[in-house]
């Protein structure tokens, strides 16, 4: 006997309470798992699907928003939609809940690892862990290269970016810089080899009336006014100025709590095209130049940040709690205290910017419903992206498989972890948790039994 399919609701749902929100988005904060695509799906399926608390169209016009922007798309549309629902406290507060229950998680397993790292069983973990960490970023790679590599100028494009990166070691700042030149240059010359869909379908699924639905009126604070983008400009400027001139004034410019707010301000803006773009970046500064930890630790952070929900750059706040643990930043009596102090801070100056974006930007972005276009230099940038972390995965396959370098021996079984991950990952689709969780465990086997 044939079903008859369920019609939609015909009226919209009950408004929700400030306090009602901020209970669904503290779930949402524990349960964020399986990076931007599986956050963002969450949120639609929670959102647009069962709660109805925006439609498809509004949903996917403040998404294409985000992804525009730099930072992690998934933790600015719950900004965004905490704003649009409850002004400026619900913005914040969906934002900071979708980042606090990482943190705190991340504060926990990053002092493990650095205390208790050298145990065999911690030690056996994570030996599993880094092959499968090295076919994830391959992963990465194939995925944002399937989807923003449509013609030979931008191949070019990641070609170059790679060459430039791997060959010549030019930072990741200028390789972003040119390719935005490249693209803005392009876009005039040749508008079709540069123009993008928006990569996230079209806006034609209803699941019934929304609480903000398509033809909804902006409401007030959500209208744009120049009084308003100035108080928002004012506040994000001065969020980010006294921390920074505290620590620069009670510490000086030199010391590694400074410097951790000044390198990971600059980190914030450059993450076009998710985490695993601005990790090549965070590497060289704070593996290259700081040496606030080992390349093999920066791998390891990687692991646990894959692991925990939140967003993936979430892993800035690993790299924070080693390099203030390991710099002995307030003594070596408070080691933990100089971690967590550390993680802290570099969270806040990481996702400071994509708080100002959203309450500064999205005003002119309700101002119209069209469908937000990517611009000629950010397809180009994206590009770039695809080479950027091409050469990532090949640095961490180096580590992992000649851990002693290319004149030590070849890790046959970290090479048959890594194959394995990579085959769950392209050939079976699996789970990037499940296939970290199966490959610690054969890590931690491989230990007891070699």
């Amino acid at each position: 006997m044939s079903s008859t399919p369920s019609l939609p609701p015909a009226t919209p749902p009950a408004p929700v309470s400030f306090w009602q929100a901020f209970r669904f988005w503290l779930k949402l904060g524990f349960i964020s798992f399986g990076g931007p695509a599986g956050q963002i799906s969450i949120m639609h399926q929670e959102l647009v699907e069962n709660r109805r608390w925006i439609s498809e169209r509004r949903f996917l016009h403040a998404l294409n928003y985000c992804m525009v922007l730099p930072g992690p798309e998934a933790q600015q549309l719950a900004t965004y939609i905490g704003w649009l629902m409850h002004r400026t406290w619900g913005g914040v507060v969906a934002g900071a809940l979708f980042v606090l229950p990482s943190l705190l998680i991340l504060v926990v397993l990053s002092w493990v690892y650095i205390a208790f790292g050298d145990v065999s069983f911690v030690a056996g973990i994570f030996y599993g862990i880094k092959p499968a960490v090295t076919a994830i970023v391959i992963q990465a790679a194939h995925r944002i290269g399937g989807r923003a590599l449509k013609n030979r100028p931008l191949w070019a494009i990641a070609a170059a970016a790679f060459v430039a990166i791997f060959a010549f070691n030019v930072p990741f700042p200028l390789i972003v810089a040119v390719a935005a030149l490249i693209g803005y240059v392009g876009g005039r010359v040749s508008p079709d080899t540069f123009k993008t869909g928006g990569g996230h379908g079209k806006a034609d699924a209803s699941y019934g009336p929304a609480l903000i639905d398509d033809h909804t009126p902006t409401p007030a604070h959500a209208r744009f006014s120049f009084f308003r983008l100035g108080q928002v400009l004012l506040a994000g400027g001065l969020l980010w100025a006294v921390p920074m001139v505290l620590l620069t004034t009670s510490l000086g410019w030199s010391h590694t709590l400074t410097q951790m707010g000044w390198f990971f301000t600059k980190a914030a803006l450059l993450t076009f095209g998710g985490a695993y773009a601005v990790l090549p970046y965070v590497y060289q500064g704070a593996v290259g130049h700081y040496l606030w930890l080992s390349p093999t630790q920066m791998m390891d952070g990687l692991a646990l940040g894959e692991t925990t929900p939140g967003p993936l750059i979430m892993v800035v706040a690993f790299v924070g709690f080693v390099g203030g643990y390991v710099k002995a930043v307030f003594g070596a009596d408070q080691l933990f205290l100089a971690g967590a102090v550390a993680a802290t801070l570099v969270t806040w100056f990481t996702f400071l910017p994509s708080f100002i974006f959203i309450l500064a930007g999205g005003p002119m972005v309700e101002s119209t419903h069209n469908d937000l276009k990517f611009t000629a230099p950010l397809t180009a940038i994206t590009a770039a992206v695809v080479g950027v972390i091409l050469n990532l995965a090949l640095f961490f396959g180096y580590h992992v498989l000649w851990p002693q370098g290319f004149q030590g021996r070849f890790d046959i079984w970290s090479a048959v972890i890594a194959l394995g991950a990579a085959v769950a990952l392209f050939r079976f689709k699996r789970n990037v948790i499940h296939v970290i969780a199966v490959c610690a465990l054969l890590g931690w086997g491989l230990k007891v039994l070699l």
